[in-house]
Parts: structure tokens; C-alpha cells; sequence
């Protein structure tokens, strides 16, 4: 429904000409709080006068301010797709203009406009959202929230259980004709008692920078390529409870999306490679429930929706969709159990590759953390995973550093109840004791998968690397193939084939169904 102070804004927006002589047609796509017309090359977008419990853009300084703000905000993630602020004006002869001379009675966000085609949603619907694209946008994430603005919130565990709460309220108006109470009320009580089991954990987070500005609605519909570089778009600027907020809740509602679309392997992908980069592993134990408390809002959300949907075939998959993203959390609030894989061999035996494809497995969603001493050694060199390492960083003691190094980040992920796997030569026999030692001292299952591939696949693996961490040649393989690495009690896993039938061979000795 159209605001009546804005009826007449609408129309003007709406009509080719007021975009310029050059635009034939305006597209229109409307959302609860905002008016986007599509034209020519430009997109405006226009705040609805509404007031919701969560926004009141009722008055046009509210409306201006906001449309300021979102500029403001996405330079940043989206810099050349926000163009600015512009003016609707009543003229003196009654008519609306763009930027007029007259008195202003509303404004829009002016944006470039972009091929939806490019949405990630769009991309990994059409099978175009490769892992290359994923880690692209994982580092895009990373380098966003580095660059955000760092709050001090020393309540952050009373304002995260006020979200989880108003969810709750939120999900109960549309009981029983879409959620069912009994549900709701389960995943309320569980989430609320994880989130003040954590109090400690997320208020120290809150004091020591964690809390930031931050994107705030970070899903697949809202990532595009702009400049074929992954780009965020439509960040929260009107409600700082939802954009100042946890890092880690940010990427939660990425990851969540991709989970619930049912790609867990590339929202594996994608945590594994912002942990490289920002290693957070304290973080992990409050992964279920941001996963949870993500799922809850999209529960919530689609369940309003149905009830305002005039389409009974559209009512009744929003209600499929409600469903199912409660059960979705639900779900995260009972984690799959922690344990310990470490992968093995001799350097191009596909030991990274495994640890990738079995991550997404094994314990809580979306999957284990990857700990590999590739990257372990360069984080203790102070350089970045993929930058190439000379002769010092593979010095004896170096090598001893990383894998005790390996070990300590091993330990402390699955204290905080999170599988892992540790991706490392263990080329002699007192490394592969010693992580087995940590599963055995924590209390969680041990397998240790030792991979052999024929040395011809193993030298064309190494030559054929790209933006790999590893700095193996054929010469360091060749090296360690001279060295005997005593008795493999591991299992051992023929990985000279294709990925899938490697990867069959190490799910069954791990017990996990394809």
C-alpha cells in the first residue's frame, strides 16, 4: 500500500520522463519499508512513509536522514554503486522534479544500476557461484568487517537474548496459522538459555572490539558482482539492532543462507577462509546459536508475509519456507558432536582438497574448522596465507612452531565444542602422536587419514597450483619422499583419482554416508 503523503511521489517516479529523455521504461520492485524504480542506467530508491517496530520513516527529516545514512554507510562495501542523495521537489507550478528549485518533499538514494543476473542468489541458482567466487567474497567480508567501526557494547548478551525475545514475540503472531506454539516456544526457551549460558563470552566480545557497524542484512540477495569484484549492497543504516553487531553474527546470516539453500560445502568454504584470515576461534562456540538466531529472523519474516500474502499458492510457500528455517534452527541448537581428523601425506597427495571436501561433514554447521600448517606458518611469520615463504620459514624449529602452534589452535576449537580437522604433512611419526594425543586428552573421536597418490598425479597436482598457500615444489616432494616416516597406523586413502572417488574412500573409513 502507498502512504497517502506519498501517492503523488509515486507516480512521478514511476513515469519514464521523470527520469530523463534517454528512459523508455521504469521497473519497479517494492519491499515493506522502500519504493526502487529501475531506469535506464540509474536506480532510485525511495523510503516508504511507515512507521514498523523496528523503523519510523513517518517524517520526511527521518526519510532524508536515512537516505543520507545508507549512502553513507555502503560506500564501503558497494564504493561506485551508491551515487548519492537526490531531491524530489514540488515546483512552483505543482509539479514534481528531481533536484528542482522548489520546496523538497522527499528524497531517493541514486544508484548505479547492475545486471541481476549478477546477484549471488541469481549466480549460484545458474551453478555460477564456483569456490573461487566464495573465497573472493570471503576476503571482501573479512576486509569489511576490519575496516568497520568498533562499538563498545559491554551489554552485548542482554541486547543479542532482547533479539532472540522479540523474535519470539514476532514468530507468535502468526501462530497458529502459519507457526505452530509449541515450536516456537521450544526454540525460544533453548536459544535464550544457549545465549545466557554464553553471557560471559559475548559481553567480553562486546568490551574487547568484536561488536561493530556492520553490514547487518548479509545474505546472497544482497552480494553482486560489480566490477566482477563481490560486492555488498542494501546495508542497515535505520536500526543500529541490527547492524551493530557481533562480526561473527554478520557472516552468520551469509553462512545461514547458503546452508538453507542447501550448499553447506561453500558456507563451509567460506568460514574457513575468513578464519584463515581472522582466525576467531573462541567465536565458534557461539556459532550455533547466531546460526540459530539467523534462521529465527528468516522464520519470523517469511511467516508475516504469509499472512499478508494475496496469492494462496505465494501464502503457502512462505509458510513451507517458515517452517522449514524454524526447523533450521532448531536444528542448530543441537549440534552434531566435536571431533578430530587430521589428513596426512606427502605434499601434492590432495590433503587440503580432503580437508575441504569433509569439513562440511563432520560436527556443527557448517562444518569442522580446517587448521593447516600451511597457513599456520605464515600467520606465525606475521604474513598472509598466500604469500610465498623463502627457506627461513621452513627452518626445523620453524616447522616445529607450526605444528605445535597447529595443535594449540586444534585443542582450542574443540573446547569450544566445534570439529576440527588438521591438514599437514605429518610427515614423522611424533607429529601424527602427538594430534592424536589432543583428541584422546579432550575426550572427542580420533581418525587420522593418510593419503598416497601416484608421484607423477602428486608433481602435475604441485605444478598446476594457483593462489594456493602451500609453497611445496617438486623438489621439497622429492625431499620428503627420501625420508622414512616410520609405521602409518592411519588409514591409508588412495588419492591418485578423482576427488569424488578419493573423497568416497575417506567417508567410508570415517563412517560418514556420501
Amino acid at each position: 500500500m502507498i502512504p497517502d503523503c506519498q501517492r503523488d511521489t509515486f507516480a512521478f517516479l514511476a513515469r519514464p520522463d521523470a527520469h530523463g529523455p534517454m528512459v523508455s521504461r521504469v521497473d519497479q520492485v517494492h519491499t515493506h519499508i522502500s519504493a526502487v524504480f529501475l531506469a535506464g542506467d540509474r536506480v532510485l530508491k525511495l523510503k516508504r512513509a511507515v512507521a514498523l517496530p523496528f523503523v519510523d520513516f513517518t517524517r520526511p527529516d527521518a526519510r532524508r536522514r536515512a537516505c543520507e545514512a545508507e549512502v553513507t554507510l555502503n560506500s564501503r562495501g558497494a564504493p561506485g554503486l551508491y551515487l548519492g542523495v537526490r531531491t524530489v521537489t514540488r515546483e512552483a507550478d505543482g509539479r514534481l522534479a528531481l533536484d528542482g528549485t522548489g520546496e523538497p518533499v522527499d528524497w531517493v538514494v541514486e544508484m548505479a544500476r547492475f545486471d541481476e543476473q549478477s546477484l549471488f542468489s541469481r549466480l549460484l541458482g545458474r551453478g555460477e557461484l564456483t569456490r573461487e567466487r566464495a573465497t573472493t567474497l570471503a576476503r571482501v567480508v573479512v576486509d569489511y568487517h576490519a575496516g568497520a567501526e568498533r562499538m563498545a557494547v559491554p551489554d552485548h548478551a542482554a541486547r543479542v537474548i532482547a533479539v532472540a525475545r522479540e523474535n519470539r514475540a514476532s514468530m507468535l503472531e502468526s501462530v497458529p496459522t502459519v507457526l505452530p506454539a509449541e515450536r516456537v516456544e521450544t526454540w525460544a526457551a533453548r536459544i535464550v538459555a544457549d545465549l545466557n549460558r554464553l553471557a560471559p563470552l559475548l559481553d567480553r566480545r562486546g568490551r574487547e572490539g568484536r561488536v561493530r557497524r556492520c553490514h547487518g542484512d548479509l545474505h546472497l540477495r544482497n552480494i553482486c558482482l560489480w566490477d566482477d569484484r563481490p560486492t555488498l549492497f542494501d546495508a542497515i543504516e535505520f536500526n543500529d539492532t541490527f547492524s551493530v553487531i557481533d562480526t561473527l553474527y554478520d557472516l552468520a546470516f551469509l553462512l545461514m543462507d547458503l546452508d538453507q539453500r542447501g550448499v553447506r560445502r561453500l558456507a563451509s568454504v567460506i568460514m574457513n577462509h575468513v578464519m584463515e584470515h581472522d582466525p576467531d576461534v573462541e567465536g565458534l562456540a557461539l556459532l550455533p546459536v547466531f546460526l540459530s538466531l539467523r534462521a529465527g529472523v528468516r522464520a519470523h519474516v517469511s511467516a508475516t508475509m504469509a499472512r499478508g500474502a494475496d496469492d494462496p499458492a505465494g501464502a503457502q510457500e512462505l509458510r513451507r519456507r517458515a517452517l522449514a528455517y524454524l526447523d533450521r534452527g532448531l536444528g542448530y541448537l543441537a549440534p552434531a558432536p566435536p571431533r578430530l581428523v587430521a589428513v596426512g601425506g606427502l605434499s601434492g597427495s590432495g590433503k587440503s582438497r580432503m580437508a575441504r571436501e569433509v569439513a562440511p561433514l563432520i560436527g556443527a554447521a557448517p562444518g569442522a574448522l580446517v587448521s593447516r600448517t600451511d597457513v599456520m606458518r605464515k600467520r606465525l611469520l606475521g604474513v598472509g596465507p598466500y604469500e610465498r615463504l623463502g627457506p627461513n620459514g621452513y627452518h626445523p624449529d620453524m616447522t616445529q612452531r607450526t605444528y605445535q602452534a597447529v595443535l594449540d589452535e586444534v585443542r582450542a576449537v574443540l573446547r569450544q565444542g566445534h570439529a576440527v580437522i588438521a591438514d599437514g604433512v605429518f610427515l614423522r611419526p611424533e607429529e601424527r602422536a602427538a594430534v592424536a594425543a589432543v583428541a584422546r586428552e579432550e575426550g572427542v573421536p580420533f581418525d587420522g587419514l593418510w593419503l598416497e597418490a601416484d608421484p607423477e598425479v602428486a608433481v602435475k597436482r604441485i605444478g598446476g597450483r594457483t593462489h594456493n598457500a602451500s609453497d611445496a615444489t617438486e623438489a621439497v616432494l622429492e625431499a620428503q619422499r627420501a625420508l622414512d616416516p616410520g609405521p602409518i597406523t592411519w588409514h591409508r586413502v588412495d588419492s591418485s583419482g578423482p576427488r569424488q572417488e578419493s573423497l568416497a574412500r575417506a567417508l567410508a573409513v570415517l563412517g560418514i554416508a556420501p
